[in-house]
């Protein structure tokens, strides 16, 4: 994986051995769990945090990287779910989370190559209107002015390939090296009094003698207060959260050095770039001058193709110019998709939390979800308590179900994508 490979690989913290106690435990060490434990420890809290692999190992560090405002249900549904009002609120909330990550980065002076712009691509005329319609609830029913509706022109002289017909391009949305930001979130925390271990996957969680413990294959921490923020990657480790997700495959290449030259002609303004198709493709520059591309996905748990081929392809589709360009990277990972696309925050008892189902929006949302659920622990739940209003529902039939009716899903919006 390129974000690995591209900086130096920090010591192993080590595992948690044997008995342990803190106010808060937190299990995963993506955004949203170093974010908990950051927000929590400067609160005063004791704060331990459970990692199963490395810091950035799951999805926040495997990512496309490209922090963006709303989420991914889009405030229509929002408003079906839990009303204009609250929906309202989840907004201004994601808005707020774009101003919070650059915020971590300047406070805690993380060296993580953030870039502003951001820009949603047509490829059909009914993207266009699409578009249209959007820039124009952003703009009226919203109030958020930093987006520009782009005409092919304009579009084209941001991201150089024919396929895009239109575009809206956001100022107030951006990209980073998502690796970097994890590993200066960890450190931030652990400069405030958190302790981090990785390494230690947690098996399973109880309650004995009143009190919170969570066991790993060396040890056991025991807590007042826990927050599951693993994700898609937690497993089975919390059955009822699980079922209210599904893990979904996707996957990332990134070219070989093509120089700054080419890497300037595909993308002047170092815009990152999605298209707005169902299956949809996301791209950037690196600053080694690379292009990172993303593209496919998996509902069924397997990857049946070769990823870097198939994904190179989709990359040539859109810019022909790297028809000859080697691939030196290719890597996958799994998103959290809940049934509606709403995040999906709450507590599996009054003391123990979990935040999950970002559906591919988590870079800014995560960070916003751990200040929340530190808000919550600390005594006031109300902006937390909006989102976990949001409902949800399991994924049919269990996990020998779950798979089979995304992937009916998957083919529906594929067909979709090629009207």
């Amino acid at each position: 994986m390129w974000y690995w490979a591209s900086q130096p690989e920090p010591t192993l913290r080590a595992p948690l051995q044997g008995s342990a106690t803190c106010d808060v435990g937190v299990v995963g060490g993506g955004i949203a769990g170093l974010s908990a434990a950051l927000h929590l420890t400067q609160r005063g809290y004791k704060v331990t945090l459970l990692e199963a692999e490395r810091i950035g190992w799951g999805a926040s560090g495997r990512s496309g990287a490209q922090a963006i405002f709303g989420v991914a249900a889009g405030q229509d549904r929002l408003i079906k779910l839990i009303g204009a009002a609250d929906a309202r609120r989840v907004w201004d909330m994601s808005v707020e989370a774009l101003s919070l990550l650059r915020e971590l980065i300047g406070t805690h002076g993380i060296e993580c190559d953030y870039v502003s712009g951001q820009l949603h691509a047509a490829i059909k005329p009914r993207h266009v209107d699409e578009l249209r319609q959007w820039h124009e609830e952003l703009h009226t029913a919203l109030g958020y002015r930093s987006v520009t509706l782009l005409d092919a022109a304009a579009t084209q002289r941001l991201v150089a390939s024919q396929r895009y017909i239109g575009g809206l391009h956001d100022t107030n949305s951006g990209h980073l090296q998502p690796l970097k930001y994890l590993r200066g979130l960890a450190a931030a925390a652990e400069r405030t009094g958190c302790i981090i271990h990785e390494g230690s996957r947690v098996l399973r969680y109880t309650r004995r003698d009143g009190l919170l413990r969570l066991a790993t294959a060396q040890g056991e921490l025991t807590c007042q207060q826990i927050v599951f923020a693993g994700n898609a990657w937690l497993g089975d480790t919390v059955p009822a959260i699980a079922r209210r997700i599904m893990p979904v495959g996707t996957y990332i290449v990134a070219t070989e050095l093509l120089g700054e030259g080419v890497a300037r002609s595909l993308l002047p303004d170092n815009t990152a770039v999605t298209d707005i198709n169902w299956v949809l493709d996301y791209f950037r520059r690196s600053t080694d001058h690379r292009l990172l591309f993303g593209g496919r996905v998996s509902y069924s748990g397997l990857d049946p193709f070769d990823t870097a081929k198939a994904t190179r392809q989709r990359m040539v589709n859109v810019f022909p110019q790297l028809r000859d360009a080697r691939i030196d990277f290719a890597w996958g990972g799994y998103v959290d998709i809940t049934l509606n696309r709403a995040p999906d925050f709450g507590r599996l008892e009054p003391d123990v939390y979990y935040l999950q189902g970002f559906s591919g929006h988590g870079i800014a949302l995560t960070g916003l979800a751990g200040k929340l659920v530190a808000e919550a622990i600390a005594g006031d739940a109300e902006r937390f308590d909006v989102f976990a209003g949001i409902p949800h529902r399991e994924f049919p039939g269990g996990a020998l179900l779950r798979r089979p009716a995304l992937v009916l899903a998957m083919l529906y919006y594929r067909l979709r994508d090629l009207l």
